[in-house]
C-alpha cells in the first residue's frame, strides 16, 4: 500500500503537500522531534521489553518514541515461519509475520500495564485484517507477550476495554506468545525522522489519525 501511494503522487501534489507541511511545522514547538529520551543509567533489572503490532511499524515506532519511559524502539517482524525475512517478503503476505515494534522501557518510569494503556489509542482494535489503509494479516494488531506476567496483564487490559462498551464490535487485537523478533532493514528504523515528508504524507493519506480521533475521542 505504501509503495502504491508513492507511485501515484503527482509533482503538483508533492509541492502542495510540502507547503502545507512546512506551514504546519512552523506552528509546532521547536523541540517537537526531540522526543526520543536517553536513559544512560537504566540498570539491567529495571530494563524491560514489550512487543506490539499496530499496523505500519513506522507509525507505531513514532507513537511510542513519545511515551515517557520508553528507551528505544525497533521496527521489525514477528510471528512468521521464514528465518530473517525481508520487508518485501513480509509485505507480500507469504511469511506469516506481522509488522511490529520492540519497545525497551524503564519499568521504574512506566509499567507494562501503563504501556498497554498507551498502546490501545494508537490502533483500531476492531479492525480484523489490517490497520487503517493497510490490509492483510501482516498489518493486524497484536500484543506479543514475553512471559506469563505480560500475558496476564495484556488479557486483563483487553478484557477491561471490552467491558467498557466503547465499541459495538468485538476487540480483534490478538494476544500471542512472542516468537523470534527480526529487526527490519535499517532504512525502516526511525523512518519518521529520516523521511518526515514521506512519512507524514503516508500517515495522512492512510487516514490513521482521523480514524483514531473517531474511535478514541472523549465524547465517544
Amino acid at each position: 500500500m505504501r509503495s502504491e501511494l508513492y507511485r501515484f503522487i503527482s509533482m503538483t501534489t508533492v509541492y502542495a503537500f510540502i507547503l502545507a507541511f512546512l506551514a504546519t511545522a512552523c506552528q509546532q514547538p521547536s523541540n517537537s522531534i526531540a522526543h526520543k529520551p536517553n536513559y544512560p543509567n537504566v540498570s539491567e533489572e529495571n530494563l524491560d521489553v514489550a512487543i506490539f503490532a499496530g499496523g505500519c511499524f513506522w507509525c507505531t515506532e513514532s507513537d511510542f518514541d513519545k511515551v515517557p519511559g520508553v528507551i528505544s524502539t525497533t521496527s521489525g517482524f514477528i510471528g512468521g515461519t521464514v528465518v530473517n525475512p525481508t520487508y518485501k517478503q513480509v509485505v507480500a503476505g507469504n511469511t506469516g509475520h506481522v509488522e511490529a515494534v520492540k519497545i525497551e522501557f524503564d519499568s521504574t518510569i512506566i509499567s507494562y500495564g501503563e504501556l498497554l494503556e498507551a498502546y490501545w489509542p494508537t490502533i483500531d482494535p476492531v479492525f480484523e485484517d489490517g490497520q487503517f489503509c493497510d490490509i492483510g494479516p501482516q498489518y493486524r494488531s497484536a500484543i506479543f507477550y514475553l512471559n506469563s506476567e505480560q500475558q496476564t496483564i495484556a488479557k486483563a487490559s483487553k478484557d477491561a476495554l471490552e467491558a467498557s462498551d466503547r465499541f459495538e464490535q468485538p476487540i480483534a487485537t490478538e494476544i500471542l506468545p512472542a516468537t523470534q523478533f527480526y529487526a527490519a532493514e535499517e532504512y525502516h528504523q526511525d523512518y519518521y525522522l529520516k523521511n518526515p515528508l514521506r512519512y507524514t504524507y503516508y500517515r495522512n493519506s492512510c487516514g490513521r489519525d482521523d480514524r483514531l480521533q473517531q474511535l478514541w475521542r472523549d465524547d465517544h
